[in-house]
């Protein structure tokens, strides 16, 4: 009997986030035929340095937009759990769905290597070998809000499937003619750097982990009180808020989601999303679909992230980010974590729109290396502590 509805069937939790994490009941082991697919682009670090923040995020999100465009168009529109890290994605999905699923990743990596000259790890790996390494993946579905659900893990499995896929990668090189058409389908970035909702605040970005894979659960729950405590709930710590939207109205910047949208030039796709592009902050202002599009924005972004770490871009003032900072070095000091963080003056995000009304998400990242930096900091902290 197949499971491949397995996460798509399970109950939509209410519970406040840090509630939730506490309660291991309400998590379900993933089914161990299933597999993890990771993708992840290669030498981010150096990219990022490089000035390429936008390319590496722009790699990322079509990862993720090629697999939910073929999920809508073959599958029905499954629901699969993903996760995007700033410079790659992770996804867990049906046994019978991933072969399939890799195959498009990688004609994708293909298209990222010729167009955007970016090396894009694309691999797999069982569930089952997963947890025949002592981890597991434990999963529940959370609704941030009326419109937004998300997938939570805990569990150190899919930081072991990300190591074991990365270490095994191997870019070889496909024939032009090998290559399919790509379906990237509602992919914009459209967006100016995003200033934070007040002028006294900053952009923290934030990664937390914990290696105690049994314990994840209450020490997450611990940590994401702290945040709420410090910054208020998650609508309060928004990084963006409608009214810092503004369009970018360059075409060099639709340039570059043209040709990573379509492999090649087209001066029609160019002239009719420049006209779109400019008519933008008419309509935003003007039309009552505009402003609602625009007060949705800020309920469907993903700026909480739990896939057995936890990955956040919060809005908040030097002293509340001083005081979160303090905090958490207590808690790796005692053991429970290893964190790292970047803190910067504006977010930038990248989109995939199928419409304007619900059907759209937006996948939120710091400036000058967001998530990039942040894990820099955490693989040095644990570089010393091996070396401890």
């Amino acid at each position: 009997m197949s499971n491949r509805a397995f996460y798509q069937d399970l109950p939509v939790r209410t519970n406040k986030m840090s509630k939730l994490l506490g309660k291991e009941k309400l998590f379900a082991p993933v089914p161990p035929d299933w597999q993890v697919i990771v993708i992840d682009v290669m030498g981010s670090t150096q990219a990022v340095a490089a000035g390429r923040h936008h390319d590496v995020n722009l790699a990322a999100t079509g990862g993720i937009i090629t697999v939910l465009n073929r999920l809508r168009t073959k599958y029905d529109g499954l629901v699969i759990p993903y996760f995007f890290g700033g410079d790659g994605a992770t996804f867990i999905v049906p046994a019978e769905l991933s072969e399939d699923l890799v195959a498009i990743l990688d004609n994708y990596r293909h298209h990222v290597k010729q167009r955007m000259d970016l090396v894009l790890r694309v691999g797999a790996l069982g569930v089952d070998k997963v947890y025949a390494g002592g981890t597991s993946i434990r999963i529940s579905r959370a609704a941030l809000n009326r419109l937004y659900i998300i997938p939570v893990v805990l569990g150190n499995g899919l930081k072991e499937a990300e190591t074991k896929i990365k270490a095994t990668f191997i870019d070889e090189e496909a024939l032009a003619a090998k290559l399919e058409a790509l379906d990237l389908t509602g992919m914009e970035c459209r967006w100016n750097e995003i200033a934070p909702p007040r002028d006294a605040e900053q952009i923290l970005v934030l990664l937390v982990s914990s290696q105690e894979d049994t314990l994840q659960g209450r020490i997450y729950g611990e940590v994401i009180s702290r945040i709420d405590r410090i910054f208020g709930p998650l609508n309060q710590r928004l990084p963006i808020g409608s009214s810092r939207l503004v369009l970018n109205l360059g075409l060099m910047n639709l340039a570059k989601e043209m040709y990573a949208s379509l492999g090649r030039l087209s001066f029609r796709y160019l002239l009719r999303n420049w006209i779109a592009t400019l008519y933008g902050p008419w309509y935003f202002k003007r039309t009552e679909a505009g402003k609602k599009y625009l007060a949705r924005i800020t309920q469907l972004t993903d700026s909480l992230m739990l896939d057995g770490n936890i990955n956040t871009v919060i809005s908040g003032t030097d002293a509340q980010i001083k005081e979160l900072i303090t905090d958490l070095e207590k808690l790796e000091q005692a053991g429970k974590i290893v964190f790292g963080y970047h803190v910067t003056h504006a977010s930038v995000m990248s989109c995939y729109v199928r419409d304007h009304d619900e059907d759209h998400v937006h996948f939120l990242d710091g400036t000058e290396g967001g998530y990039t930096s942040a894990a820099r900091m955490f693989k040095q902290k644990l570089r010393e502590r091996k070396q401890e």
